[in-house]
């Protein structure tokens, strides 16, 4: 966190360490995300040859319907509703445009994957629906 806010001069609000998908997501300020990757993706490209491991910028809300839009842009969020089971898990129901829910996946399910690791960390969200 400090390497990235020390290259970039940003506000890191936390790291995720996700070794299944060998990245590290920084969470930033919103206003801060074009000034962390930095020119052409040079700060991303800089972390990636220091930490050898993908490197992924996404702004951080401690609003869960802000976080949840910013962690899958450019998707636009049409509607959410998070459901507690009653084992007392949580599920959060994400609506997207439908031109967009390949975006929104990702390649191998790979934005998904890092909204849930970003919402089960700040607001115990234990699973995610694409509808």
């Amino acid at each position: 966190m400090a390497l990235l806010s020390e290259l970039t001069n940003t506000t890191v609000r936390d790291c995720i360490i996700d070794e299944e998908n060998n990245r590290i997501i920084f969470l930033v300020n919103p206003d801060e995300v074009g000034k962390a990757i930095g020119a052409r993706g040079f700060y991303v490209q800089q972390l990636r040859k220091i930490l050898n491991k993908n490197i992924e910028i996404v702004g951080y809300s401690d609003k869960l319907e802000e976080q949840v839009k910013l962690a899958l842009q450019p998707a636009r969020v049409t509607d959410m509703k998070l459901v507690t089971r009653h084992d007392g898990t949580k599920v959060l129901y994400v609506a997207v445009d439908p031109a967009d829910k390949a975006i929104a996946i990702g390649k191998g399910g790979r934005n998904i994957q890092r909204l849930k690791l970003i919402l089960n960390r700040h607001f115990g969200i234990d699973s995610v629906v694409i509808a």
